[in-house]
């Protein structure tokens, strides 16, 4: 994502260094306004992907959260029986 913005932010240096020098063509100028479009739409995309990313790592903790709970449950389960075990034996 940052990729995208710092070119972004490059080609419009670009395009006013190019807009405001003798040199510069309307086509010049109308080709870096082009350019500049198209890196913010990439970083746009970039950051659209990057939030479904992090919404996904979110349900994939929630999702982790919830098998621990129960492996929690079950070693709780398991422990309680056997202690309920051992007292058996001894007495």
């Amino acid at each position: 994502m940052h990729f995208g913005i710092k070119t972004g932010a490059l080609v419009l240096v670009t395009a006013a260094g190019l807009a405001l020098s003798d040199c510069a063509t309307v086509e010049d100028v109308k080709h870096a306004q082009a350019t500049a479009d198209q890196a913010l739409s990439t970083a746009q995309q970039a950051q659209s992907t990057a939030n479904a990313a992090g919404q996904a790592a979110a349900a994939a903790q929630a999702s982790a959260d919830k098998a621990n709970a129960g492996v929690d449950s079950l070693n709780a389960r398991v422990n309680a029986l056997e202690a309920r075990h051992h007292k058996g034996e001894r007495g």
